[in-house]
């Protein structure tokens, strides 16, 4: 893992979105290097500007979570939002929970079955989950 690390870490240093964001990853859970979070938020930071949607997902996930960064629920969405735009499945399963229980934005059933709905035709199964609680307590959507 040491040598797959220094070869990504070059290519972050260069600007490599995907290296940048990979690196945040291997921080983020101690993948060959000392975990640190801090230093995870940086790198996911790096790659979420280039436009890169994992990194603007798992960045979403950190400030919703406090996880390197101070909880900051707009800022989560505001992340969340942009990856799950350019079509991330987990971004848009992430943005249905956070309208179906207002964390970050105003609650909105209807917004939180559209998102759910748009990850669960990727086939994201925490997505079709969340669609099935849907229909089943008529949130956002009729009964069925």
């Amino acid at each position: 893992e040491r040598r797959a690390v220094a070869w990504t870490r070059k290519a972050a240093n260069q600007g490599h979105a995907e290296a940048q964001s990979n690196l945040g990853t291997a921080y983020m859970y101690g993948l060959g290097v000392a975990k640190d979070e801090r230093r995870a938020v940086e790198w996911y930071t790096k790659a979420a500007k280039q436009g890169h949607a994992k990194a603007q997902c798992n960045l979403g996930f950190a400030y919703m979570n406090g996880v390197g960064v101070a909880k900051d629920e707009r800022r989560a969405v505001e992340w969340t939002r942009k990856a799950a735009n350019q079509g991330h499945a987990e971004a848009q399963s992430n943005l249905g929970t956070a309208y179906m229980y207002g964390l970050g934005v105003a609650k909105d059933e209807i917004r939180a079955v559209e998102w759910d709905t748009k990850a669960a035709r990727q086939g994201h199964a925490k997505a079709q989950f969340n669609l099935g609680i849907a229909y089943m307590n008529g949130l956002g959507v009729a009964k069925d």
